[in-house]
């Protein structure tokens, strides 16, 4: 048996580990797909005249059983008149009103229960009656959160940074996407460029939808987001077989692209925090930020687990590396579908 050039072993090698773990991962987002994860709960505080404030509490309908989130207001906020329940799509929605007294809302603690037992984060949105609006982010281990005088660059940046990664890394759609490419230009220059032309589509259209320059149903996005998926894992599984497609000839084309619906996505999720008024362009660059370094944290941990696999994953069969593909493909045909269903 002809011995095989070191450059063909190392390169098939490559491929085996990459191979393999997009099957691992691929297994770990139909988990999560049927899963179903939950949107963050909304907790929208309107202050009037005389400490009088308007409550608005949205969360996901598909709460697990057992899961109670509410709202946690100050003890001297007394409730007044009947609560009103309603849906908003896949969400349910409480709003009442309760009186606070003269000091009003500043300096006061919020914050939502339930949160650790859910698993799920809460965007507080308070618009103060000196016609300040704040933004903050409640999480497992910070479930409540002081109003302040005026919310400082520093708080604004820490939020939003930390929003943007959480946002990707509990994205499986955003992460596979991510993952194709990596399989479709390996480890090198290519993958460099290719993922930075994801990373410039995505933040244009992040930004404008964000600014309020397109405006675009997330609906019909989502649905696009998921195609995108089925697009990359048909190319991928064609193989190198025959002529070289337009889509690896260019993967930065096809990525910049295929980004510009990703930045929609983004979007979407930062239209439920809403941005600052006072501080848009900083809260805007850091939320882009905190997506940038999830991804650059996803693809490295990818890259260190694939290393120490190199010397045994391509011992496989080379119908294994087929699998990974079938998977990610089946996958996005089934967000496909189900978003779609979604619009009707």
């Amino acid at each position: 048996m002809a011995r095989q050039p070191r450059g063909t072993v190392r390169a098939r090698t490559r491929e085996g580990a990459i191979h393999a773990l997009l099957l691992l991962v691929s297994s770990l987002f139909a988990f999560a797909a049927s899963a179903h994860p939950l949107a963050p709960a909304l907790l929208e505080l309107r202050e009037g005249p005389q400490g009088r404030v308007e409550v608005r509490f949205k969360t996901s309908a598909l709460t697990p059983p057992g899961v109670r989130l509410e709202p946690v207001l100050p003890e001297r906020c007394r409730e007044v008149g009947e609560r009103r329940v309603g849906l908003e799509g896949a969400s349910a929605v409480v709003r009442f009103t309760v009186h606070c007294g003269e000091p009003g809302l500043t300096g006061a603690r919020v914050g939502v229960s339930g949160l650790a037992e859910g698993g799920v984060s809460a965007l507080v949105r308070v618009e103060l009656a000196d016609g300040r609006a704040l933004r903050r982010v409640l999480r497992a281990d910070e479930p409540a959160w002081q109003i302040p005088p005026r919310q400082g660059p520093g708080a604004v940046v820490r939020g939003y940074l930390r929003f943007g990664v959480e946002h990707i890394l509990t994205g499986p759609d955003h992460l596979l996407f991510v993952f194709g490419l990596l399989l479709l230009v390996g480890v090198g220059r290519s993958l460099l460029v290719t993922v930075t032309a994801f990373t410039l589509g995505h933040s244009v259209t992040l930004c404008a939808a964000a600014l309020g320059l397109v405006r675009i149903p997330q609906g019909p996005v989502e649905v696009l987001i998921a195609s995108s998926i089925f697009v990359l894992a048909v190319e991928l599984a064609r193989g190198d077989e025959g002529p070289v497609s337009p889509l690896r000839r260019r993967p930065w084309v096809m990525s910049f692209s295929f980004g510009l619906l990703h930045g929609l996505g983004f979007a979407g999720a930062l239209a439920e925090v809403g941005l600052p008024a006072e501080e848009i362009p900083l809260a805007l660059l850091s939320f882009n930020l905190g997506i940038e370094l999830g991804q650059i944290a996803f693809l490295a941990s990818v890259l260190a687990l694939g290393l120490p696999a190199y010397g045994v994953l391509h011992r496989l069969p080379g119908w294994v590396g087929r699998i990974p593909v079938y998977a990610m493909g089946s996958l996005a045909a089934f967000w496909c579908i189900d978003r779609a269903a979604a619009l009707f």
